[in-house]
């Protein structure tokens, strides 16, 4: 099954093109790493999929359900509500954490099931204590984001992205703002939902992760797909010379 099909995605800031008709196609249970340098676009890809960024072309279309398309030149979404629905089915953890600083732990994985999805305080808990136990911080649940570690909230975060029970999962660079030894919890966290057969697209800088854990790699680079190829292909016989440099600068 699809789960996200992205057609000749553009995106535009002002007069600058960030993105010059970028295409993904992920399928059930698959992990798709995007690579590439910095300013590459891949971050801002990463969020026209969610709607977090407004698509200046192209088509997005969640599960089998348009959330964009273009008519008469101009791109359209579905409705409010019909946008929020299809955008539920993502959730995304983000380079900066982004927890609530006033709400302990557990307030943070039950607040937006109860205010989204509606669901009764009592429903949920089980289901965050369950979370947290997953990502080896149960014991943390009553402490507050400024009493955790990088690699702590960011487990957190991924806990709390999770509590949705979505059917995908999008990371923006989950260890670019974590020192090294705290970088390893985290990406253990990621191994275990690829283990799961959870679909995920990975922004990240990790090579040696990217290399593990994906099954396709996709390498980006001013604002469009180089190459695109499973890890072997992309780590071990890169085509494009441009891919050749950027993996001899990272590896």
């Amino acid at each position: 099954m699809e789960m996200i099909k992205a057609v000749g995605i553009r995106k535009s800031f002002k007069d600058v093109e960030v993105l010059k008709g970028i295409d993904l196609t992920v399928n059930k249970g698959e992990v798709i790493a995007i690579i590439g340098t910095s300013g590459s676009g891949k971050s801002t890809f990463l969020r026209c999929l969610n709607r977090l960024e407004v698509i200046t072309g192209g088509s997005v279309t969640i599960e089998g359900e348009q959330l964009a398309g273009e008519e008469n030149g101009r791109v359209v979404y579905a409705s409010e509500a019909e946008a929020r629905r299809i955008c539920s089915k993502m959730g995304m953890v983000f380079q900066q954490f982004n927890l609530f600083p006033h709400m302990t732990v557990m307030e943070n994985l039950i607040e937006a099931p109860m205010i989204v999805k509606k669901m009764k305080r009592e429903e949920i808990l089980p289901i965050a204590e369950n979370l947290l136990a997953k990502v080896g911080l149960s014991a943390k649940a009553d402490s507050y984001p400024s009493q955790l570690s990088g690699g702590q909230k960011q487990r957190v975060a991924i806990a709390r992205a999770l509590a949705m029970s979505p059917d995908i999962m999008l990371f923006d660079e989950p260890t670019s703002a974590l020192d090294p030894e705290l970088t390893v919890e985290v990406l253990k966290t990621i191994r275990d939902l690829a283990k799961e057969k959870m679909t995920m697209v990975i922004v990240t800088h990790e090579m040696a992760f990217a290399r593990e854990v994906a099954n396709r790699v996709l390498f980006v680079d001013g604002g469009r797909v180089v190459e695109e190829g499973c890890p072997e292909e992309i780590f071990g016989n890169p085509k494009q010379e441009r891919t050749r440099a950027f993996l001899n600068n990272m590896l």
